[in-house]
């Protein structure tokens, strides 16, 4: 099969592609969170206390970190279509790996591997996106992509727990499988064909490389510093969201309380057009926007025990905020070094993760001493640092040159 050569010019990307980009990288990423509604039924099959049954999560988040360390990476060194096609290969014995496993290592084992080559998909594909696109439309379609991980990251739990309840949760995983085999036939057909933009590099020079990526490129550092303090506040939010809703005076079960978080999609599609703002030179003010709506987002937040409508309100507005500052972010950092695409993504995204580690941490602590509003309170907090931040690499002449970019 004869893949299509990607063009230098600036014809536009089909808008077929564009889509299976998204659907492609929804339909990766949402493997890594499938585990997390099934955490009771592995922790019943494996014999697992329900103290040590997260260490199925932690193997999981494993597999993503090292992913971004070692694997994603490679994008800039290797032929990117093959590395693709590898990995959802691995991908899929992995998953099939984990829907037969019978020992709780082996369970781990499969879980990790499983958050290796799913977060390597999805950052594959992410970086696949902006090198293939015309740089007139690289925001639209990374945005378009970035949309399709959202939404898969949502509807994983979603498509978890329903799929459990009809064929177990060892269906989860096959019928995963199987999903990844019904986008690889596609994938290898449409995928263009981009030369290795780093050929030259050794893999432990490649590797070496990301410390100069991450001291020099001051637009990845601003970019990196918003996306921690951002995915903090979301992971302040989302990881004490069970709390309150799970004990009276509303009691929700877990399957009821995890479709809040499908309203986020209305928030994650509006989002997408932030990329077509930064083609079109608008990345400031969008920032200023997005992280403007994220602050406020935790007012109706806040009033969730006297409203669930605000709650949805404030859902929305939270991941409208937070979605759209994620593409603009990305935007702007796929245009600094061309040949490095993998390196940024995978750098950036480590700035993410350990965004969302902080942001768990310390909402448990604050939900256990000051409640649901000292929750409300820290996350407004840590969305109000984010825009005085942005403020100030604008205003500040020590801080100015960091933002290397024009509205």
């Amino acid at each position: 099969m004869k893949a299509s050569l990607a063009s230098p010019s600036g014809q536009n990307m089909s808008p077929s592609l564009v889509w299976l980009f998204a659907i492609a990288s929804g339909l990766s990423v949402a493997n890594v969170y499938y585990a997390q509604p099934l955490l009771d039924a592995l922790a019943r099959d494996f014999a697992i206390s329900h103290a040590a049954v997260g260490g199925v999560i932690t193997a999981t988040q494993t597999g993503c970190a090292l992913a971004l360390l070692f694997l994603v990476p490679l994008g800039d060194r290797v032929d990117r279509r093959r590395l693709m096609a590898l990995q959802l290969l691995g991908l899929m014995v992995a998953l099939v790996a984990v829907g037969m496993a019978q020992s709780a290592p082996a369970l781990l084992a499969g879980m990790l591997a499983v958050g290796l080559l799913g977060t390597a998909m999805t950052q594959g594909l992410i970086a696949y996106a902006a090198s293939a696109a015309a740089p007139h439309e690289q925001g639209r379609v990374v945005g378009t992509a970035q949309s399709g991980v959202f939404i898969g990251l949502l509807l994983a739990r979603v498509f978890a727990g329903g799929i459990s309840d009809l064929a177990g949760w060892r269906g989860v995983y096959f019928g995963a499988a199987m999903l990844m085999l019904l986008v690889a036939i596609p994938l290898w057909r449409r995928l263009p064909a981009l030369p290795p933009a780093s050929h030259g590099l050794s893999y432990p020079r490649l590797l070496g490389s990301m410390l100069t990526l991450l001291r020099e490129e001051k637009v990845l550092q601003v970019r990196g510093t918003l996306a921690l303090l951002m995915f903090a506040a979301f992971n302040i939010f989302w990881s004490a969201l069970t709390l309150p809703l799970s004990a009276p005076p509303y009691s929700f079960s877990h399957t009821l309380i995890g479709t809040f978080g499908l309203v986020g999609v209305v928030g994650a599609l509006a989002a997408a057009r932030a990329g077509q703002w930064a083609d079109g030179g608008h990345a400031q003010l969008t920032s200023a926007l997005a992280l403007t709506v994220l602050l406020l987002a935790w007012w109706p937040l806040s009033l969730m025990e006297t409203s669930l409508w605000a709650l949805v309100i404030g859902i929305v507005l939270l991941d409208l905020g937070g979605q759209a500052l994620h593409v603009t972010n990305q935007s702007l950092i796929f245009r600094t070094r061309p040949e490095a695409h993998s390196r940024l993504v995978g750098l950036y995204m480590l700035f993410y993760a350990l965004g969302s580690g902080l942001g768990a941490i310390g909402t448990t602590v604050t939900y256990a001493h000051l409640g649901w509003h000292g929750v409300c309170l820290l996350g407004a907090t840590v969305s109000l640092l984010a825009l005085v931040f942005w403020w100030l690499t604008r205003v500040s002449p020590s801080l100015a040159q960091l933002s290397h970019e024009s509205d």
